[in-house]
């Protein structure tokens, strides 16, 4: 696994103490791309849908460690995503349920945290890890609803002053502008991976894109994010090419937008709630609330 934006690299201090479990000693090591395997195994064991080359991507855009146990069998994980030099996003912390109780998920957590010691921090909690993640310091500061369902062939959506049109070579700058303002930090490296693996929709105004939906195979099926607009007209119009283009087929998008109008069309288009996750922030909380905000995740590892 690579070098992250800052130039860090996991593990470069002194290694985990190890922990013991019940009978087991359990040791944690930097992720690298040989361990997929590993986690792939792990993400199974606890239903989480990622496929062999989702976890690709993670792992060849961020930093974390596996736990194994002394019959190496993986029991936990834990990545964090830097962004410059003052924000990380955490992801992928998976811990075996019968070990939820006994210390790896918090041994985890404190070993990602010292890693992004100084920086602001983000991630999505479960609800089995919302306590960990509220004694580590983490305060919610909203909800992302996780829709999904099979797609329908859905009719075109119109928003006023706008057109949206395919994704094309030449947006890139655009995008990115777009996506740090409402991310909160400049993900250079996250969306360009992303824009490699993905198709979308773009807004116009005036001839200037304003807003934009991406999509890629993920999971069961494909997942719509990032997607940003400017209010649920524009959403709408940005994602409902790409849900009829879906028609048929597994579908998720993951919104922290609270607004009945956007939930109701997803539901309407067949995303209809599965389950919800916190978000939890230590520092300020980065993301937009005004202009171009997110209307859909990447994802809940990435944000």
């Amino acid at each position: 696994m690579g070098q992250n934006e800052a130039g860090l690299a996991a593990g470069d201090h002194n290694p985990l103490p190890r922990l013991r479990i019940d009978a087991y000693e359990t040791s944690a090591k930097p992720l690298r791309m040989a361990q997929r395997r590993l986690l792939h195994e792990l993400t199974v064991g606890v239903l989480w849908p990622h496929r062999p080359r989702d976890l690709d991507l993670f792992l060849s855009l961020g930093q974390g460690y596996l736990a194994v146990d002394e019959i190496g069998r993986p029991v936990g994980s834990a990545m964090y995503f830097l962004t410059g030099d003052d924000f990380a996003m955490l992801g992928m912390m998976v811990t075996v349920p019968r070990l939820q109780a006994r210390g790896a998920g918090k041994w985890l957590l404190q070993r990602v945290m010292a890693d992004c010691a100084g920086r602001d921090l983000r991630l999505s909690a479960t609800h089995s890890g919302y306590r960990l993640y509220a004694a580590a310091g983490f305060r919610p500061v909203g909800i992302i609803r996780q829709q999904q369902g099979i797609a329908r062939d859905i009719a075109p959506v119109r928003a006023p002053g706008i057109l949206v049109r395919d994704l094309r070579a030449g947006d890139e700058a655009s995008l990115r502008s777009l996506d740090a303002t409402a991310y909160g930090a400049t993900r250079t490296r996250v969306l360009d991976a992303l824009l490699r693996l993905s198709t979308g929709t773009v807004a116009l105004r005036d001839g200037a894109v304003c807003g934009f939906a991406l999509q890629r195979d993920f999971g069961k099926g494909t997942m719509i994010g990032p997607v940003i607009a400017e209010g649920d007209a524009m959403a709408k119009a940005l994602v409902a090419p790409l849900i009829r283009a879906n028609a048929g087929g597994f579908t998720r998008l993951d919104t922290p937008v609270d607004s009945e109008g956007f939930l109701s069309f997803l539901a309407d288009a067949g995303l209809v709630p599965f389950d919800t996750v916190t978000e939890m922030c230590i520092g300020p909380h980065r993301r937009a609330t005004e202009g171009a905000v997110t209307y859909g995740l990447a994802s809940h590892s990435l944000g």
